[in-house]
């Protein structure tokens, strides 16, 4: 994951922050797993309602998806949970936690569903059912204002660039690597970060030359920063983020793509996407099986 050829090489002064933080996610598994070694299950619909509510979690720092403002969570999905709420048969009991608890939780069963802007790989199809897609979210790099030395991807060769550790992102990179082999070029040092934040800031400062994250993500960093930043190109296939929970709980997954499907219908979800992204993606599929 960390190389590819031996062409990825990943700096040193961000290699003991990416290994934290998947040690982080591994003890959240770990913690999860309990004394008597037993892993615990999510629960299906039907032992939600018995229950009596549901927990959702979602990420407590991740623009324009969820945040916190003036001490409330808001954003897109902490938008469409205020909705889900209306028509949720049950309480929704929502954590907001860092990136690295998210996945893990409902893998093993803390929680009941990741709302929150997970990119759908294989990988994570193998371990985790998705909903339908509520947004696109092909990878781009994103540049300082004004960088002429970078004009287009094949300029990114041998340039330092940052990038969230144990994101999606990462593991797309042999995408752009392979782009830049057909151009005759090559990947430079990959750098990570405990946060997207971070990654910005090295940016601006010039410590790398581009970041690599999702079109909606970037383009929300350069409208707050337009004088700072500049949108490039795309350097991954066309893909789609979901909420995830645990794999075979389709009951579950079926009631959220009522609700999903819902909103498409009468128009509360395009509104919400150009309200935060600045566009709709109208054209969106019901269902979304990654390739890579």
């Amino acid at each position: 994951m960390f190389e590819r050829k031996g062409s990825i090489e990943v700096g040193r002064r961000r290699l003991l922050r990416g290994t934290a933080v998947f040690a982080a996610g591994f003890a959240v598994a770990a913690a999860l797993v309990g004394a008597t070694g037993a892993p615990a299950w999510s629960a299906s619909l039907a032992e939600i309602k018995q229950r009596g509510y549901m927990t959702v979690a979602t990420e407590d720092d991740f623009r324009p998806f969820e945040f916190m403002k003036d001490g409330k969570p808001t954003g897109f999905d902490n938008e469409l949970l205020e909705k889900l709420r209306k028509v949720s048969p049950v309480e929704i009991r929502q954590e907001m936690i860092p990136w690295t608890g998210l996945l893990a939780g409902v893998s093993t069963g803390k929680y009941d569903l990741a709302l929150t802007a997970a990119l759908m790989t294989k990988e994570r199809q193998q371990s985790l059912d998705f909903t339908m897609p509520i947004a696109e979210a092909t990878d781009y790099y994103m540049k300082r204002k004004g960088d002429k030395k970078i004009q287009t991807i094949k300029d990114l060769s041998g340039r330092p660039m940052g990038v969230q550790a144990g994101s999606a992102m990462l593991a797309q990179l042999p995408q752009l690597e392979d782009m830049l082999a057909k151009l005759g070029g090559k990947m430079g040092q990959v750098i990570q970060y405990t946060s997207y934040p971070e990654a910005y800031q090295d940016l601006a400062i010039g410590r790398t030359d581009y970041v690599v994250n999702t079109v909606i993500n970037l383009q929300t960093v350069v409208q707050e920063k337009p004088n700072v930043f500049e949108l490039g190109q795309p350097v991954s296939e066309k893909t789609y983020i979901g909420w995830a929970v645990k794999k075979g709980n389709t009951d579950l997954v079926d009631f959220l793509n009522k609700f999903l499907a819902q909103e498409r219908e009468n128009g509360e979800m395009s509104a919400l996407q150009k309200k935060w992204f600045g566009q709709s993606f109208d054209d969106m599929p019901t269902s979304w099986e990654a390739k890579s």
